[in-house]
């Protein structure tokens, strides 16, 4: 199976962040670095962001190498960054992705165990889903902060 898995990536590199921390400061001095090297990134222009996550995201994330977490203060606020989240914790246990967790702005642990001001945008969040969902973000949270 890892054969398979490792022969249709057409990405090098999936980021996944928050856009309104991270995108004009950050990930666009990164993103021109890997560009600049022949990387080859998956770039989100123009996708429709809706509550479920499209198909040609899911494809994107499956279909690359590895992806790059970067959690910010606005990451738990975003239910879009955190349904990214589980796919990009899916594809580490199902496809052996690589995953590299960056931590912007924000400490490990808070990450890890959903505390401080992260923790408080999570847990609002949170307000009104249901419990399976909720899970299924915390365990991604956690197991995606843990890595090293």
């Amino acid at each position: 199976m890892a054969s398979s898995s490792s022969c249709s990536r057409r990405y090098d590199v999936f980021p996944s962040f928050s856009g309104e921390d991270v995108r004009k400061s950050f990930l666009s001095h990164f993103l021109k670095e890997l560009d600049r090297k022949s990387i080859n990134t998956f770039i989100d222009h123009g996708i429709e962001r809706s509550r479920p996550i499209g198909p040609e995201l899911l494809s994107a994330i499956r279909e690359s190498r590895i992806s790059l977490v970067v959690f910010s203060k606005k990451y738990a606020s975003s239910s879009w960054c955190l349904n990214e989240l589980v796919e990009i914790h899916n594809s580490f246990k199902e496809l052996n992705q690589i995953v590299i967790p960056v931590f912007y702005g924000v400490d490990p642990s808070h990450v890890r165990k959903q505390a401080g001001e992260f923790g408080e945008d999570f847990m609002k969040l949170c307000k009104g889903k249901n419990e399976d969902q909720k899970q299924r973000w915390m365990q991604a949270l956690t197991e995606v902060a843990n890595m090293a």
